[in-house]
């Protein structure tokens, strides 16, 4: 059953970003991993995060949705979690996966602001509506319940309705993220430089890159580090990004971030690993059709993106998303275009890239789970002595 745990702790760590360009929600998991109520199980379980994480994905229906996690410092030796658990959360730490903090505080409803993101929460969130009055928005707090069959489904905590327009960054999370921040601690996993090149571990270090830096923590208006308390230093202005969707048959699959220094390729299955991967999505004709590496996305340093074909068969651009064929550009191989803001590309009928912006919903009604790992025994019924 451990290595059944831990192969949905892997599967749980894919949604996990504290990149602000692609995190969709922001939790406390301290809070969440005590959900009983939701697999009647242990006191304590990192794997009900999977859960929540799944109910996200059918809330906005779309795969492979981020979540950015918060948790404070004594969540690593709360002994109700296995030390196999207790072992991956400190490992998700020390990647800049999810961000452990001395004392939560606000800082879970300060991302959320920073951010313009939900929180997955059952408080109410009272002590903090003094200094975030949107708090009281419908949809900004989401609590996790269970539904019908089981699955957790999401409900707005406070306000009536369905929310009215999509959550903003506050005026003050556009300044934080339009900048680099370092701590003065090297090590840090957030805003550190790198470490200590010479040393003998720099090698097995995951240091957050600048562009996908977590927001800074306020503090007496000062940017510090959530995680060490340092002011940080200004070291700049950020890379620009723009986030991308792929949209498959009409379901958003994933989405990814390109940004001047990390163009991104797509395709059935990019060399090495590295781009963004279609296959497990695709018709047997379209596998057929699109190469291992297909079209590659680059962001200008002036905010232009272009697309560039890579493939043997060809991408498409429909010109503002027309599905006129007769307005349909064709790129060969080594061809590129920089794409207008309406602008998507097409690498076979049905399977479309474009900016995230483009599409309002995921458009998936079954959405994959985080939880198909899961064991029963993991999940079953805690029994006092």
């Amino acid at each position: 059953m451990r290595f059944e745990v831990s192969k949905v702790l892997d599967a749980i760590e894919a949604r996990l970003s504290t990149d602000p360009a692609l995190a969709r929600a922001v939790v406390d998991l301290s809070e969440i991993v005590r959900y009983a109520d939701l697999d009647g199980g242990r006191p304590a379980s990192s794997v009900r995060l999977g859960l929540v994480v799944d109910a996200l994905g059918r809330y906005l229906a779309e795969d492979n949705v981020p979540v950015y996690v918060v948790s404070p410092r004594g969540l690593l030796s709360d002994t109700d979690l296995t030390s196999n658990e207790r072992m991956v959360i400190r490992r998700w730490a020390d990647d800049g996966k999810v961000e452990v903090v001395p004392v939560l505080d606000d800082r879970v409803f300060e991302v959320a602001e920073l951010l313009g993101v939900p929180v997955l929460t059952r408080t109410r969130g009272d002590q903090f509506r003094g200094r975030r009055q949107w708090i009281d928005e419908p949809g900004r707090l989401l609590a996790a319940v269970a539904g019908e069959g089981g699955a957790p489904v999401l409900v707005s905590r406070v306000g009536r309705g369905d929310p009215t327009k999509q959550p903003e960054r506050s005026p003050m999370g556009e300044r934080m993220l339009a900048r680099v921040w370092r701590c003065s601690e090297s090590n840090c996993t957030s805003f550190g430089s790198g470490g200590d090149p010479d040393s003998p571990f720099a090698d097995m270090r995951t240091f957050t890159s600048p562009v996908a830096q977590p927001p800074p923590a306020i503090r007496a208006g000062v940017p510090s580090c959530p995680r060490h308390g340092a002011k940080l230093k200004d070291a700049g202005a950020r890379p620009a990004v723009e986030v991308l969707s792929v949209r498959i048959d009409g379901v958003v699959r994933k989405r990814f971030v390109v940004s001047a220094d990390a163009p991104v390729v797509v395709g059935r299955a990019p060399e090495g690993g590295k781009g963004v991967m279609l296959g497990q999505w695709l018709t047997e004709d379209a596998r057929k059709w699109i190469s291992r590496g297909h079209a590659k996305f680059t962001l200008l340093p002036g905010g232009g993106l272009v697309v560039e074909d890579v493939s043997t068969n060809g991408t498409g651009i429909r010109p503002g998303g027309s599905e006129d064929d007769d307005e349909r550009v064709t790129l060969g191989r080594g061809e590129s275009r920089q794409l207008a803001p309406a602008d998507v590309v097409e690498l076979y009928g049905g399977v479309n890239v474009g900016r995230s912006k483009l599409w309002a919903t995921g458009g998936v009604a079954q959405t994959q789970s985080v939880m198909g790992e899961a064991p029963t025994m993991a999940l079953r019924k805690f029994e006092r002595s």
